[in-house]
């Protein structure tokens, strides 16, 4: 994956909990921790926008791009 959510380093520096998060932006708790887990294939931009305003915070604090690593052993699947 090339995108990488840093929402758990976040919540970290900020001392706040998944649920206190999502009860914030009205959001699932189960929803939250699928973006939060880097398991999500989409984020609406309002959520988004609802996360930075809670932890005040800019969008590039919470996603990350990072270069895909070359497959190993001669694995050319990825």
């Amino acid at each position: 994956m090339a995108i990488v959510i840093r929402l758990d380093r976040m919540l970290l520096e900020r001392r706040m909990t998944l649920t206190e998060l999502a009860d914030r932006i009205g959001i699932t708790v189960a929803n939250l921790s699928i973006l939060k887990t880097g398991k999500a294939k989409a984020v609406r931009l309002a959520t988004l926008e609802a996360i930075c305003r809670e932890l005040d915070c800019q969008p590039g604090d919470l996603l990350e791009y990072v270069h895909d690593l070359p497959p190993e052993d001669g694995d050319t699947s990825r």
